[in-house]
């Protein structure tokens, strides 16, 4: 018999899972959330810098901006060369600096009305996060970023050594899911 969970995306009642193959990441490294590296980031993407537990996205939509700690913000970009138009406009600054992390981190998109179930499973309910945040936790013991911009919708964001981990859990979880 054919394992159902065996390939992406895993989609059960109320929960489809996805890893997306290529997501375009960079970190943004700054000394103050205030300064010319920052004014710079509003001025390529047309957002400010996130506050502390918040995920914003561009006016069109096609970058995430996502905070990870006081001097440190993650994007995600819907196309590489957002990423380099990104980085263009930031590089005069001396205040921080772009880091690109395509291929270093992995994104799982999650969707349906039980990501908060599936979530507090793998590592409890401060990692579920709320329209408009970004939580940093642990998922089945790795540090994960889980992000929202809408109501049931989830991005996790994972290094890539620890992702295999991640999928393992996920998917035995979710076998759980479907017996019960």
């Amino acid at each position: 018999m054919a394992d159902p969970f065996a390939k992406w995306p895993l989609v059960l009642s109320g929960l489809n899972v996805d890893l997306l193959e290529t997501a375009y990441c960079a970190s943004l490294r700054y000394f103050s959330a205030t300064g010319a590296f920052a004014e710079a980031v509003r001025a390529g993407c047309g957002v400010l810098l996130p506050g502390p537990g918040r995920a914003v996205s561009t006016p069109g939509g096609d970058m995430v901006l996502a905070w990870r700690s006081p001097t440190e913000t993650v994007l995600l970009a819907a196309a590489a060369s957002g990423l380099d138009a990104l980085g263009a406009c930031v590089a005069a600054a001396t205040d921080g600096c772009l880091i690109e992390l395509t291929g270093a981190l992995k994104v799982l998109d999650l969707s349906g009305e039980r990501i908060a179930q599936l979530l507090c499973r793998l590592g409890g309910s401060g990692c579920v996060p709320q329209p408009g945040e970004a939580r940093r936790g642990r998922l089945a013991d790795v540090p994960v970023l889980a992000l929202s911009l809408q109501t049931y919708e989830v991005q996790l964001l994972v290094e890539r050594p620890y992702l295999p981990h991640l999928l393992n859990w996920v998917r035995e979880t979710l076998l759980d899911f479907s017996v019960t």
